[in-house]
């Protein structure tokens, strides 16, 4: 049952990535796909400017309108987030998300692993706060356009998928690197050398839509629920857990993105995932 499961979600991983990024006939010439799909929003973190990219990222989005000179509020992009979020949580993290999709793939690197202290899952929501919410509005040029911060300071993600393939096909933006780009390279080589140490390290640590998808595990319909009657607290749920979850101690816990990896290894099958509540279930 495990490994089918686990099997499930893969496949779906790919499908998703596949779905996301399927113009990769743009990578030679370094072209931006820039049709009607970019109209809509990506579930998970993909860069807008990826060539192969066919949707908008989420992120990248908000601070598009944020930024904008009247401050004006993209309901769509946060309507959409909002809505995946009340119906399955952080569930696009385990099972829809490319970046997340490459974190799986680079923590498969055969090397000891490690657990992270738990004051660094807070960063994230920094991040979100800061980098996406407040800088891009608050943070403003003559004209009263702000900064897309987040993807312009911190995103590893536009820069493995966007800004590395880019410079490689387009000799005339060499002259453009700076600092700024030396930072972003700076973070992407931590966030790589974390996520081979650290199982979704990048989700854990600097993820602003992690963070925000992970505000609504409290309340999304899609949830775990525990069977107190069966629960032998045995731990295995939690010693299999990616992002460091107690599933029996935190139920809701905003981290867990819902791979089904702890529903699995449960012996006594008290863990499941559902869309109502039972009255015997820990919540």
């Amino acid at each position: 049952m495990k490994i089918k499961s686990e099997i499930k979600r893969r496949l779906l991983q790919i499908v998703a990535f596949g779905y996301s990024n399927p113009f990769l006939s743009n990578f030679p010439a370094g072209k931006i796909y820039k049709g009607s799909f970019k109209n809509f929003c990506n579930p998970g973190m993909n860069c807008y400017s990826c060539p192969a990219a066919s949707l908008a990222c989420p992120i990248g989005a908000m601070q598009a309108v944020s930024d904008s000179m009247n401050f004006s509020f993209s309901f769509y992009v946060v309507g959409i987030i909002l809505a995946i979020g009340a119906l399955c949580g952080r569930w696009v993290c385990g099972f829809l998300c490319p970046f997340g999709f490459l974190q799986d793939l680079i923590g498969k690197i055969p090397v000891p692993k490690f657990r992270l202290p738990k004051p660094f899952k807070y960063i994230k929501y920094i991040v979100l706060l800061v980098f996406v919410l407040i800088l891009p509005a608050a943070v403003t040029n003559y004209m009263g356009i702000g900064k897309p911060t987040f993807c312009e300071y911190i995103c590893p993600v536009g820069t493995l998928e966007g800004g590395i393939p880019l410079l490689s096909t387009h000799a005339e933006l060499a002259g453009t690197i700076g600092h700024i780009f030396a930072l972003k390279m700076t973070i992407l080589v931590i966030v790589i050398a974390g996520c081979i140490f650290v199982k979704r390290f990048f989700c854990k640590v600097f993820c602003p839509l992690g963070a925000f998808y992970g505000l609504m595990n409290k309340i999304s319909i899609y949830h775990m629920s525990l069977d107190k009657s069966m629960c032998v607290r045995c731990g295995m749920c939690a010693a299999v857990c990616d992002m460091d979850v107690d599933p029996v101690k935190e139920l809701k816990s905003p981290e867990c993105i819902r791979c089904g990896k702890c529903v699995s290894a449960c012996p006594k099958k008290a863990l499941k995932f559902s869309l109502h509540h039972r009255n015997n279930t820990l919540q």
